[in-house]
């Protein structure tokens, strides 16, 4: 059996709304946050390959950054957060592959400083906000460890890495993200025949929208 990046992207879309299903409607309900663990993963695999095989470099990291700009404006103005979504740390995962394919080692060093200084530093120095980037630096390093490796045996060793670390961090039900190295192992490096690229973007802020607005109503 073998699975495309649709197949593996369509997964994630549904363990992702699982999960925050779970965080607002059910908070009682662990299997479904269990369950959700499989998304991020499988995100952060597809951010890797997005950067090996986009055709314009700028434009997927300005519909990434400008999509989550979108989502943290909906965020503050909607519930007063200040907590920054997995888009914020998939765009600083980009900035720091970018910054390592430059060949400046100067421009990757800071590179990881500036993602290192956001998730783990600059909420230490914003007391009293909920500021924090999903998944801190173990997110943003993910993809950039998977994007670094040259076959699929070192991509998955480097992620199983990068969860075992996020686990050790987090604890709880993050040790769960580890399945998600099972449907990674079955993915067969194409894409899928059907062009559902902007189903991808545009889900991530709409099924929010959604599920924020039924948590409202009951």
């Amino acid at each position: 059996m073998k699975l495309t990046a649709n197949q593996l992207k369509l997964l994630a879309m549904v363990t992702m709304t699982l999960d925050h299903l779970g965080v607002q409607l059910f908070p009682g309900a662990l299997w479904l946050r269990v369950i959700g663990r499989l998304a991020m993963p499988i995100y952060a695999w597809m951010i890797a390959e997005g950067c090996a095989h986009t055709r314009d470099r700028k434009q997927y990291l300005l519909r990434l950054a400008g999509l989550a700009l979108v989502c943290q404006l909906v965020y503050f103005f909607a519930m007063g957060s200040l907590f920054q979504c997995i888009l914020v740390t998939f765009t600083l995962s980009v900035l720091v592959i970018y910054a390592i394919d430059s060949g400046s080692s100067a421009k990757a060093a800071l590179a990881l400083c500036a993602a290192l200084f956001v998730t783990v530093f600059l909420p230490r120095l914003l007391p009293g906000t909920d500021f924090a980037v999903d998944y801190s630096i173990w997110g943003v390093l993910l993809p950039v460890a998977v994007y670094l490796a040259d076959t699929k045996p070192r991509k998955l060793l480097s992620a199983a890495v990068l969860l075992a670390l996020l686990a050790v961090d987090y604890g709880g039900v993050q040790w769960y993200g580890l399945a998600a190295l099972l449907p990674l192992a079955l993915y067969d490096g194409t894409r899928g025949k059907a062009r559902i690229k902007w189903l991808f973007y545009l889900y991530y802020p709409l099924h929010l929208v959604a599920i924020y607005g039924i948590s409202l109503i009951l």
